[in-house]
């Protein structure tokens, strides 16, 4: 009996440790419409914190395990501050990695993301959405958290979730 228990309280000390190391997805990114239709990316980090690697993944529709056809990545840290820019044109200062065509492609999943590390915790800014999400936001709408907000409603929702 002493061994079962043992065995048991040693698996549930595995899972906590296990579950201590994954990132958390949290609403920071999101997707707005600009005044003529153009997509831009909007990035919310918690506090003063830096971020990293920021990215744009697009594979068509059903194929999450398939390559990715368009977006792009960057291999940097220590990017800090708000950030607001056409989704396909990240910041010069970022050295960006594009990857097939530079805007949203008909019938296409795509998951815009950062990633922040501060004091042992680490979290994602992330936003997953398709091209006819993204195609049906009005100017001043944001694609954030699976559903359409108002900026205002986005600013709220991300500074509440630091």
């Amino acid at each position: 009996m002493r061994h079962t228990g043992a065995v048991a309280a040693g698996i549930a000390g595995g899972m906590l440790v296990l579950s201590g190391c994954s990132a958390l997805d949290l609403p920071l990114a999101g997707v707005r419409a600009a005044p003529d239709g153009t997509p831009y990316a909007v990035f919310r980090p918690c506090g003063d914190h830096g971020y990293q690697n920021p990215s744009l993944d697009g594979r068509p529709h059903g194929g999450d395990d398939g390559p990715v056809t368009t977006g792009w990545d960057v291999d940097k840290e220590g990017l800090r501050g708000d950030a607001d820019f056409p989704l396909f044109a990240p910041p010069a200062g970022w050295d960006a990695r594009h990857r097939g065509p530079r805007r949203l492609l008909p019938r296409h999943h795509y998951v815009l993301r950062f990633g922040q590390y501060s004091g042992g915790d680490a979290q994602n800014g992330t936003v997953e959405f398709t091209t006819e999400q993204v195609g049906r936001l009005k100017p001043g709408q944001v694609w954030a958290d699976g559903r359409v907000m108002s900026g205002r409603e986005f600013e709220r929702l991300a500074a509440d979730s630091c």
